[in-house]
């Protein structure tokens, strides 16, 4: 007989569910993964940035390990410049994961027909938006001074 992992097929309601879960908080992580990383790609361009119009042999530190390290502009920023193209490079990978996370969730929602039910909150705040795209603005009576 073979065991539920081997089958991979989940075998009632509460495992699909569970998997599902398992699934979307998976897909959650990615997206934090990839948020946190774009934030130091940003803080890398800035310092490149900063750096880059400076002279070449002007003294600038560097925090390596914890450790803060006297260096020069010049043997900073190729350093600097290679680590961003590796955030990058993991960046494109992990939205390469993202797209195959995203058609696995889709696949597995057409497969065992999975909705999400939206809650009380949700689904009055979607008819408040149909009923006029104004929001946020407050609209007194048309005074009638003529």
């Amino acid at each position: 007989m073979a065991s539920k992992s081997e089958s991979k097929e989940p075998v009632n309601e509460q495992v699909v569910a569970n998997v599902y879960g398992a699934m979307r908080s998976e897909l959650n992580q990615i997206y934090s993964k990839i948020t946190e990383l774009e934030m130091e790609v940003s803080e890398h361009s800035l310092v490149i940035n900063a750096i880059q119009p400076l002279d070449p042999s002007r003294r600038c530190y560097r925090m390596i390990g914890g450790v803060l390290v006297e260096r020069t502009i010049k043997e900073v920023l190729p350093a600097v410049q290679r680590n961003r193209e590796g955030l990058e490079e993991v960046i494109a990978r992990l939205n390469e994961a993202l797209e195959k996370k995203k058609k696995e969730i889709a696949d597995f929602e057409a497969k065992y027909k999975i909705r999400i039910k939206k809650s009380d909150n949700e689904v009055k705040d979607e008819s408040s938006k149909k009923e006029g795209s104004a929001q946020g603005v407050l609209v007194g009576p048309a005074s009638s001074s003529g």
